[in-house]
C-alpha cells in the first residue's frame, strides 16, 4: 500500500507542477498533500437497475420493464472464454496487481502529462467499476458528466474508492460486478442482457468469437453499437479482432484459433428485448399493475422511490391474470366490437370473495398510432390505474337502490305505484348526506314506452323503470343508497366525489369496468365486498418474496346479497336480457343504458365469476351517441345494454367458465323477503260479471304484477344528464328493435 501512495504522490506531485489547473478546482498543493495520505475509501453500491419481469398466476412472463435492460448473473454463469477476453483486453494482470496497476498508471501518467489532460485511462478493472457505480448513481447530467470528467482529481477519487473495493471482495467477485454493470451498447447492460440481445443466448453458452465481440464492445460501446449501422459494425468488428489478436498474444487461444474466428463474419442478431406495456399481450392489465405499486406506500415514501422501485427494482412480480379468461374477453369483444371503432368496449373480471382481478380486455390496442385507432390510457380501470374519466354507468346502478331497499325491510312484492313520468315534489325529496337538499322539481324523467303503474321490487328491477327507482330512492333515501354503493366500492372514475344527485340511481357517475365489476362480485361472494387485487406476490432481486392476501370484509348482510341474487337471476329470464338469454349456470346482472344511448353497459355474476362491459366513444358520449352507428359491422339504430355490451358479458363467460364446475345461489329467505309487507300491489277494483266484453272474464288491468314486463329485449333506460339527469328514456327494453341481426 505505501509503494502505491509513493507512487501515485510523485504522479501527482509532477501533474500538479505541469497541470496547476486541470479539473474543476485545479490540483495543487492540496490535492497533492490529500494523495500523500493516500486510504482506501468505501463506496456506496446502490442495488443496480435489474428488469422487472410480470407474470400471470401460472408464472408466465407476460411482460417486463426496465430502466436498464440488465440481468445480473453470478460468475460461473459467465462463460469461461467470456472471462479471458474481457481480462485480455482490458486489465490482462488483474488478478496480479492490486486497485492500481502501477505499470499501466505510470504509463498513461507520463501521456497524460505530455497531453495536458487525461487523455489515457490506464485503468484496472477495479477502476472501471466504480466509474460505472459513480455513473449509474449519478441522477442529473451535470452528476453523469463529473463521474466520467477527464480530470486528475477525479482519478484519485476513483482510486480511493478502487482501494476500497479491492479491500472488500475477492478478484472474482470484483470482475463478476464489472461484467454485470458494464455496458455494452445495443441497449444492454451487463453481460447477460448482452449475450441475449446480440446472439439470442445466454452468457454461459458464449462462444470465442462472441466472446471477443463483447469484450471489444466495452471500451466504447456508443462508437461499436451495431444498431447504428454500418459504420459502427464495422468499428465492432475491428474491435472484436483486436480482441481475438490480444488474447493469441497473451496466449489465452492459439494463433490459429485467433485466425479463425477472426475470419468469421460479424454476428449481431438484434434480439428484440420488449418494454414497456404496450409490448405486452395485456397492456390494460400490466398498467394496472404498474399503477398498483406507483401508488402504494408501501412500496416508496414518494412517487418517485416507488417508480425507482419498479423500474430498477429487478422484481418479479406475480399476479392474478388468468390468461385463458383473458382470451375469452378478448374473443368475445373482438366478435361484436372492432379495433377499428370509433365507439370502444372495455370488459374487467373479476372473482368474487377474492376480488382478484381475473381479466382486462378491450377493444382497442395500448399505443400511440391514431392511424390504428389506439388508445393511450387504460380503458378498463380508473384514473389512478392509467385510466380515463370512464363512462356514466347508466341503470347498472339500480341495484344499489333496490340493495337498499332490501336493508330496509322491503320485500320481493312491496313497490310503488309510478307513473310514465317522476317529478319531484320540492327540492327536500331528496337529501345527499351532508343533509343538503338535492331534489330537482323542475326535472321530469320518463319511461322510454311511458307508461307506469304500480311496479314490485321484482317487475321494476326486470324492466328497469326509472320513474320506479326515482319513487324507490327517495323512499329509502337517497343517502342511504350512496353509503351502500360506496360500501360496494363505487367511486368515480376520474377520482372525484361521487355526485350525491336525485338522478344518482340512475347512474349519472362516471365509472371503469374494474370498479362495476368488484361491486357487482361483492353479491357473487354472499355480500363479502374485496378491494380489486392484481398482484398477489412480489419477489425482490435478492429471492425475498412478499404474499399479497385479499382484502375483503363483510358489506352486505349475507341473506340481503341472496335477496338481490334472487331478482337480479330473473333479468335473463323475465327482464332486459332474455332476448339473450343465460350461460346455462345460476347467474345475474344489470343493464345499463344512459339518455340516448349515450353509453350502454352490462355487469354480471356467477358465484364463480364477476365482470363489466362498458362500451361508449372515447370522444365524448354526449356528442357521439351510440345511435345510427356501424360497430363491429353491424348497423344499430340505437344501441342498449343488452344490444352488445350484454352479448359481450354472456359470450366471456360460456368460454371463461367452460371447465369450471358451476356454483349455485343461495335461495333467498322467503319468510324474510317473501310476499309483501305494507308496499303490497293494490287489489283490483271488482269488475261487473256484465263488464266483460263478452268473454265471461274480466278486462285485465294493469296491475304491475309479475308478467308486466316489457316485449321486446335488448336496452335499458337512461341515466340522465350532468347532476340532475334530463328526460330518463328507458325502462331498460328497446322502445324500437334496432336493425341488427341480434338485439
Amino acid at each position: 500500500m505505501r509503494l502505491i501512495a509513493a507512487a501515485v504522490a510523485a504522479g501527482v506531485l509532477a501533474a500538479a507542477v505541469a497541470l496547476p489547473a486541470v479539473g474543476g478546482a485545479g490540483v495543487g498543493v492540496k490535492s497533492a498533500s490529500d494523495v500523500l495520505d493516500l486510504n482506501p475509501e468505501q463506496l456506496d453500491e446502490p442495488d443496480l437497475p435489474e428488469k422487472t419481469e410480470i407474470r400471470d398466476a401460472k408464472g408466465k412472463l407476460i411482460a417486463q420493464f426496465y430502466y436498464q435492460n440488465r440481468e445480473s448473473v453470478p460468475l460461473d454463469k459467465v462463460a469461461p472464454v467470456m472471462r479471458e477476453a474481457i481480462i485480455a483486453i482490458e486489465d490482462f494482470r488483474f488478478y496480479q496487481h492490486g486497485a492500481l496497476d502501477l505499470e499501466g498508471f505510470t504509463r498513461a501518467m507520463m501521456k497524460n502529462l505530455q497531453s495536458g489532460g487525461v487523455s489515457q485511462g490506464g485503468s484496472s478493472i477495479t477502476q472501471q467499476y466504480v466509474k460505472q457505480v459513480l455513473l449509474n448513481k449519478a441522477e442529473t447530467k451535470e452528476e453523469q458528466l463529473a463521474a466520467i470528467a477527464p480530470t486528475v482529481s477525479r482519478k484519485l477519487n476513483e482510486l480511493r474508492y478502487a482501494m476500497g473495493i479491492e479491500k472488500k471482495y475477492t478478484k472474482d467477485q470484483i470482475l463478476e460486478r464489472y461484467l454485470n454493470i458494464a455496458y455494452f451498447g445495443a441497449s444492454a447492460y451487463g453481460i447477460q442482457a448482452a449475450a441475449k440481445r446480440f446472439f439470442d443466448k445466454p452468457a454461459s453458452k458464449l462462444s470465442l468469437e462472441e466472446a471477443a465481440t463483447l469484450a471489444g464492445a466495452v471500451q466504447n460501446p456508443n462508437a461499436t453499437d451495431p444498431n447504428l449501422g454500418k459504420q459502427h459494425k464495422a468499428a465492432l468488428l475491428a474491435r472484436r479482432n483486436t480482441v481475438l489478436d490480444r488474447m493469441a498474444e497473451l496466449k489465452k487461444i492459439t494463433p490459429d484459433q485467433a485466425t479463425e474466428a477472426k475470419a468469421k463474419k460479424l454476428v449481431f442478431k438484434d434480439k428484440d428485448i420488449p418494454g414497456g406495456c404496450e409490448e405486452s399481450d395485456y397492456p390494460y392489465f400490466c398498467m394496472y399493475v404498474q399503477n398498483e405499486i406507483r401508488n402504494d406506500p408501501q412500496f416508496g415514501k414518494t412517487p418517485k422511490a416507488r417508480q425507482e422501485f419498479l423500474n430498477r427494482g429487478g422484481l418479479t412480480i406475480r399476479t392474478t391474470l388468468d390468461t385463458k379468461m383473458q382470451k375469452a374477453a378478448d374473443k368475445a369483444i373482438k366478435k361484436w366490437v372492432y379495433a377499428s371503432d370509433k365507439p370502444v368496449a372495455a370488459e374487467a373480471l373479476i372473482e368474487p370473495g377474492t376480488g382478484m382481478i381475473k381479466a382486462m380486455a378491450a377493444s382497442r390496442k395500448y399505443g400511440r398510432s391514431k392511424k390504428k385507432n389506439q388508445s393511450t390510457y387504460n380503458l378498463v380501470a380508473d384514473a389512478a390505474h392509467g385510466g380515463g374519466t370512464g363512462f356514466q354507468a347508466g341503470s347498472t346502478f339500480k341495484v344499489f337502490t333496490l340493495t337498499t331497499a332490501l336493508k330496509e325491510g322491503m320485500k320481493f312484492g312491496d313497490g310503488i305505484n309510478s307513473g310514465s313520468s317522476f317529478q319531484a315534489n320540492g327540492y327536500s325529496d331528496f337529501k345527499n348526506c351532508k343533509g343538503q337538499n338535492v331534489g330537482a322539481p323542475d326535472h321530469v324523467a320518463h319511461n322510454s314506452e311511458g307508461g307506469g303503474g304500480f311496479k314490485t321490487l321484482q317487475t321494476g328491477t326486470w324492466g328497469s323503470v326509472n320513474t320506479f327507482f326515482l319513487a324507490l330512492e327517495r323512499k329509502v333515501g337517497l343517502c342511504d343508497v350512496v353509503k351502500t354503493a360506496k360500501d360496494l366500492g363505487i367511486k368515480r372514475a376520474d377520482g372525484r366525489k361521487l355526485s350525491e344527485v336525485e338522478t344518482f340511481t340512475l347512474g349519472v357517475n362516471e365509472m371503469d369496468p374494474v370498479t362495476v365489476a368488484s361491486a357487482y362480485a361483492t353479491f357473487g361472494a354472499r355480500g363479502k365486498y374485496c378491494e380489486p387485487m392484481a398482484i398477489t406476490s412480489i419477489t425482490d432481486r435478492n429471492g425475498k418474496t412478499t404474499e399479497f392476501k385479499p382484502s375483503c370484509r363483510q358489506a352486505l348482510e349475507e341473506e340481503i346479497a341472496d335477496a338481490v341474487s334472487d331478482i337480479l337471476s330473473g333479468v335473463f329470464t323475465k327482464g332486459t336480457m332474455r332476448g339473450v338469454g343465460g350461460i346455462g349456470r345460476d347467474a345475474a346482472g344489470k343493464t345499463g343504458t344512459t339518455d340516448d344511448s349515450m353509453t350502454a353497459w352490462f355487469a354480471g355474476y356467477t358465484p364463480d365469476l364477476a365482470g363489466a362491459v362498458s362500451l361508449g366513444d372515447p370522444r365524448g358520449s354526449y356528442t357521439h351517441p351510440l345511435r345510427s352507428v356501424t360497430i363491429g359491422g353491424r348497423y344499430y339504430g340505437e344501441v342498449f345494454g343488452a344490444t352488445i355490451s350484454g352479448q359481450i358479458w354472456k359470450a366471456t363467460m360460456l368460454d371463461a367458465l367452460r371447465d369450471i364446475e358451476p356454483s349455485s345461489f343461495v335461495a333467498p329467505d322467503m319468510d324474510r323477503f317473501g310476499g309483501c309487507s305494507n308496499g303490497c300491489a293494490p287489489k283490483p277494483p271488482k269488475k261487473d260479471p256484465i263488464e266483460n266484453n263478452g268473454t265471461g272474464f274480466p278486462v285485465p288491468t294493469d296491475n304491475g304484477g309479475p308478467d308486466d314486463v316489457a316485449a321486446p329485449p335488448g336496452g335499458h333506460g337512461g341515466n340522465g344528464r350532468g347532476n340532475r339527469g334530463g328526460g330518463n328514456r328507458g325502462t331498460d327494453i328497446n322502445p324500437v328493435t334496432p336493425i341488427t341481426p341480434n338485439n
